[in-house]
């Protein structure tokens, strides 16, 4: 039995179980594209505006009004959301309405909820 950084190892399994970890490890994009994903949800504003919009589809007045902000303010916000494809656009006359890209962020938000509540 060999100790390594106070873990006791038994020779090849602990190699077998460091290739088997080495192997589902997502490569390094991967893994910084999930934190920047993740980032994007340590912001409080952010919830705000994610969290309206699973409401409602609203326009930048509207959600601005809803969460308590400026409309500059919920611009700079949704064009970053945007920029991680959290929510989406469409275009009524000059009006813009914004709302959840998909489904999966209403499921994050549930989960995130649920998970904070137990």
């Amino acid at each position: 039995m060999v100790k390594v950084d106070g873990c006791e190892t038994h020779g090849h399994a602990h190699e077998n179980l460091v290739h088997q970890i080495e192997d589902g490890m997502p490569n390094e994009e991967t893994i910084r594209g999930l934190a920047d994903f993740y980032k994007v949800f340590g912001d409080v504003t952010r919830i705000k505006i994610l969290c309206a919009l699973f409401q409602a589809e609203s326009c930048v007045c509207g959600l601005a009004e809803a969460v308590g902000m400026t409309q500059s303010a919920v611009s700079h916000q949704l064009r970053l959301l945007k920029q991680m494809k959290l929510v989406k656009n469409r275009r009524e006359g000059k009006t813009v309405y914004y709302s959840l890209a998909d489904s999966h962020i209403q499921t994050i938000l549930n989960q995130g909820m649920e998970h904070i509540r137990e």
